[in-house]
């Protein structure tokens, strides 16, 4: 059964740009009161301007998701503010392209910071309250990377993996609580995930971060942040434990299904064809 937002206290991360924006404007639209952070102070401002001049019921804090002490300090906050927590969307991510014997230890440890340990604090923070009153929703977002590895990426697949079987075990754990726990898998969304990334070495020789980041706008990034809030919200509302997000997470995800030892030569294939 669907349940509405109206009047729930959503708390999200990495809400000064991109998906975390689209998910805080359309809840807030849906009539939820939004609690936003993110680590970019200027974005984050931005964000809060928009909901500001929309009416919403909103509040906002800088947190360094990496940082276990920023999250709890802003879970306490959000508590202050608004009396409750209904949600946790641990959205807040980052990017970076190297191969695995090549990047550095300090590369490593700041992805996996964000994207990993960034949802596991998030989680931990926000979800005993969620099961004491026996509701709410925890949502973490993952990739279509946590399905499929591809070369230089294997930091990126790391995390995304991680966060894919962090979350699915706790689908398992919170059964029959009251709580709702949502792994979400967007494939390419116009973001600036990608411009923001750090870029070390490409796949072929010549490849730089302009190459990329013109390849993903041009060829990969089909859904906008927009449009791809409102599937994640509404798979969260409907209670859906995986949510994919754009026919090219649904495709890619039935590829790897029916073909998880070949799915990269079919989509090198594709790459090829299309002149990627």
């Amino acid at each position: 059964m669907e349940r509405s937002l109206a009047g729930k206290v959503l708390a999200i991360t990495g809400a000064g740009s991109g998906i975390g924006r689209g998910l805080a404007v359309e809840a807030a639209r849906r009539g939820a009161i939004v609690a936003i952070s993110d680590v970019n102070e200027a974005g984050l401002a931005e964000t809060a301007a928009l909901l500001a001049s929309a009416g919403a019921r909103a509040s906002h804090q800088r947190v360094d998701v990496a940082q276990r002490d920023d999250v709890y300090a802003w879970r306490d906050a959000v508590h202050a503010d608004h009396g409750r927590v209904d949600a946790i969307i641990n959205n807040a991510g980052v990017s970076l392209t190297d191969t695995i014997a090549e990047m550095d230890w300090q590369d490593l440890e700041w992805i996996v910071g964000v994207n990993f340990w960034g949802v596991v604090h998030g989680t931990k923070a926000f979800l005993p309250d969620l099961l004491a009153q026996r509701s709410g929703w925890v949502v973490n977002v993952s990739s279509i990377f946590g399905m499929i590895s591809l070369p230089t990426q294997g930091a990126y697949n790391a995390t995304k993996f991680a966060v894919r079987g962090f979350t699915e075990a706790l689908v398992a754990e919170t059964e029959g609580s009251g709580v709702t726990v949502c792994s979400v898998h967007p494939g390419g969304i116009k973001t600036n995930i990608v411009r923001s990334s750090r870029f070390r070495r490409g796949r072929r020789p010549g490849d730089d971060r302009e190459r990329l980041v013109r390849q993903f706008d041009e060829k990969m990034a089909r859904t906008t942040p927009e449009r791809c809030a409102e599937i994640i919200l509404d798979g969260m509302q409907r209670g859906e434990p995986r949510i994919l997000v754009g026919q090219d997470a649904k495709l890619i995800d039935a590829l790897q299904r029916v073909t998880p030892r070949r799915y990269r030569d079919v989509l090198a294939r594709l790459e090829r064809l299309t002149g990627g």
